[in-house]
């Protein structure tokens, strides 16, 4: 990048006006060089919430080591909006991982995770999730027990992006043991451990027998984009039995996906049996299909 100065008296309405071309065009940020770094630091502390997120967007992507410690800030302010320090925890745990020296900044927001503030700690947690950031995992594990019901999902998020196979097993221990919506958390991380596919796809079928209606769902939910419907074909027929009416549902879509090809006389009177489903959506899917087999 080139380097040049920004006006120091540059007024406000210039610089954010300055800020939105760069966003819009980021060929011309790039022009600017380091001139165009320096615009967009200095519009974040003018700009509203939708043109912070695009600034961050460019400057995480393009000016990563100048960036960190101003989304370090950002994150930390007591005055700035919640979601805009969430935005920024997210921000650095995208450019974590690229960061040349990044154990400096690792070690404020070990701290940070270990604040009496829980936003603090929230976002901090959520910061320290990049892959491969193995200093992370054992304050994150701790985080699963923190007091606030966020922090812990956070935490779950966190150690899934950390991309380590070895936190499988400490997940599967918690989706067993801690609260629901732990659990629930953990049900829609589990595909991250792409290389553990049929160890997870094991546990999603496990969880389509949990007692908790929702936990059944989301089990039904998640199993669905690692697996092909015509291979869970019975599956989908005994989660057409269930109590709960969003997994009938579910279940009768994805039978549904098949129809074209498989064979629908084998089921077809389960199916017309959901013509007299209490759910009207139900309903209406189970004539849509019928109608498709005509």
């Amino acid at each position: 990048m080139k380097k040049s100065h920004v006006i120091e008296l540059e007024p406000k309405a210039r610089i954010l006006e300055r800020a939105k071309k760069y966003v819009e065009s980021v060929e011309s940020f790039l022009d600017d060089g380091d001139q165009g770094v320096a615009l967009l630091l200095r519009a974040m502390k003018h700009a509203d919430r939708d043109l912070k997120r695009e600034i961050m967007f460019v400057l995480g992507t393009f000016a990563k080591e100048e960036f960190a410690w101003p989304l370090y800030d950002l994150m930390t302010d007591p005055l700035e909006l919640p979601e805009v320090r969430n935005d920024a925890a997210i921000q650095l745990s995208v450019i974590g991982p690229f960061l040349k020296e990044p154990q400096p900044l690792i070690d404020r927001l070990l701290k940070e995770a270990n604040s009496s503030d829980v936003e603090r700690r929230l976002h901090a947690t959520f910061a320290l999730g990049w892959k491969e950031n193995c200093q992370a995992a054992i304050p994150l594990i701790e985080r699963l027990y923190d007091g606030d019901v966020q922090v812990q999902q956070t935490a779950v998020n966190a150690l899934c992006n950390l991309k380590d196979d070895r936190i499988l097993d400490l997940l599967l221990d918690r989706l067993e043991h801690g609260p629901l919506e732990q659990k629930r958390t953990i049900l829609f991380n589990l595909w991250r451990f792409d290389s553990k596919g049929e160890r997870v796809k094991e546990v999603y079928l496990k969880y389509l027998e949990h007692e908790n209606s929702d936990i059944r769902f989301n089990a039904l939910v998640c199993l669905g984009p690692i697996t092909g419907s015509r291979d869970y074909i019975e599956v989908y027929r005994k989660c057409l039995k269930d109590k709960d009416g969003r997994t009938r549902e579910l279940a009768l879509k994805r039978l549904a996906e098949e129809t074209e090809s498989a064979d629908l006389t084998s089921f077809r009177p389960e199916i017309e049996a959901f013509l007299n489903d209490p759910d009207m959506n139900i309903k209406k899917l189970a004539l849509e299909i019928l109608r498709k087999d005509r």
